[in-house]
């Protein structure tokens, strides 16, 4: 891991994994030392915002020195179930190309647990880890310009949910009606790094 300045009041840890990230991610949020306003994850660095004059970086990173990132604080995340009617357009090229059926890929996608390791890309959109291995497959040669709004997908180690219609390269394989952002909520986005979420087949 490598710590880098980021602006006065914040600091990007560099981290060597998606693993190694989540664990630093998941060791910060169980202290919570005073003074972290922020906690932003990404794929590889997690961004720590600190209150002016309050210290908190320092003590942030004393504490990531001497933590075991190998056995992070597990604590008891929110766990959230969404229900996903599996009719998305890419659903025969998902079952193609793991050499299994489009029921298999139902039962495979739904059979897992998965944690947000990060939100990005658009606001509510939650990068879920967790993906069975036969369907950890590439993105669409070509993106679609429309995507519509709760469409289900996957791409590479990820699966996700598209919060609103918007430009996007996953492979769709189904949708939901759950709302992923609502402004006017509290919180406005649904998921939140560190959620467990469950999908379960709506038929």
């Amino acid at each position: 891991m490598r710590w880098r300045a980021y602006g006065e009041h914040a600091a990007l840890l560099d981290c060597d994994s998606l693993t190694q990230t989540i664990a630093a991610h998941a060791t910060i949020a169980a202290t919570r030392p005073d003074g972290v306003a922020e906690l932003v994850p990404g794929a590889r660095s997690l961004l720590v915002v600190e209150t002016p004059g309050s210290g908190a970086l320092a003590a942030v990173r004393e504490l990531l020195s001497g933590a075991d990132l190998e056995h992070p604080p597990g604590g008891e995340p929110r766990e959230i179930t969404l229900d996903v009617t599996y009719d998305g357009e890419d659903l025969e090229l998902v079952a193609q190309d793991a050499g299994v059926s489009t029921k298999d890929v139902v039962r495979l996608h739904t059979d897992a647990v998965y944690t947000v390791a990060f939100t990005g890309f658009a606001p509510g959109f939650g990068y879920l880890t967790g993906l069975p291995e036969p369907l950890r497959q590439p993105r669409l040669p070509t993106p679609r310009t429309r995507v519509p709004p709760g469409s289900v997908g996957i791409a590479g180690e990820f699966t996700g949910v598209y919060p609103r219609v918007s430009p996007g390269g996953w492979r769709l394989i189904g949708h939901t009606r759950a709302v992923l952002f609502d402004p006017r909520a509290d919180p406005p986005a649904l998921l939140a790094p560190g959620d467990r979420v469950r999908f379960r087949s709506a038929g």
